[in-house]
């Protein structure tokens, strides 16, 4: 059986773990916050979540996880068959990730956990993330799904990355991102209501307590 390494509360854990439960596939989540013993280097060799344990041996990085169970297990497809659709859906999550999550994740210290972040990185992100978004409304189809009429794996990078930027751009400037793309916000709708994301938003308030105390402890 997939063994699925991580916590609940990370969002590129809850990409994968939706990817496996949509697909219907049986998978084990093992409690695991990565980090740089010698114990969990030898399960993630950066020390980040999340991690996938196949027979064969482990698989990190989410984007090749996501790739390697479209490959290899059955199921709910979430990467189109053809070779040019395939691609766009790959371009989208990777502008997702690159454009929107990333610039996001250097100001959550600030909108999340009540550190403080330089101005300049501030500006940086505010900056950014008004680019990814306008290139996410230019490439995205939205119809009803980021790439098209079908779930996704553009559809797991957009759920468990554009609320967290949306909510880092509302808490530091003010600004709602999605403003210019009522699409997108009925999206966001439509996958809260299911059941499987609803599973694992439960998972991570649940987890949340725990999470906040860990990172508490280390401040």
């Amino acid at each position: 059986m997939l063994k699925l390494y991580g916590f609940s509360v990370s969002n590129y854990y809850n990409m994968v773990k939706l990817a496996l439960l949509e697909k219907g596939l049986p998978f084990e989540e093992v409690p695991f916050y990565a980090g740089t013993s010698p114990e969990a280097l030898a399960i993630s060799p950066r020390g980040k979540v999340p991690v996938l344990r196949t027979e064969q041996g482990f698989i990190n990085e989410t984007s090749v996880i996501l790739e390697y169970i479209e490959q290899s297990q059955k199921g709910t497809p979430l990467l189109p068959s053809d070779p040019f659709e395939r691609a766009q859906v790959l371009a989208l999550a990777k502008e997702i990730e690159l454009y929107i999550e990333l610039p996001g994740r250097a100001c959550y210290p600030e909108a999340f956990f009540g550190a403080s972040v330089p101005e300049a990185i501030r500006e940086k992100t505010k900056t950014e993330l008004l680019q990814g978004i306008a290139a996410l409304g230019r490439h995205g189809k939205f119809s009803p799904y980021v790439a098209g009429e079908t779930l996704s794996v553009a559809d797991l990078y957009f759920l468990y990355s554009v609320p967290l930027a949306c909510g880092v751009a509302k808490k530091l400037f003010g600004i709602d991102l999605l403003a210019e793309l009522p699409a997108a916000k009925a999206l966001l709708e439509r996958l809260g209501d299911n059941p499987n994301v609803q599973r694992i938003a439960a998972d991570k308030e649940a987890a949340m307590p725990a999470f906040m105390a860990m990172v508490a402890s280390k401040r």
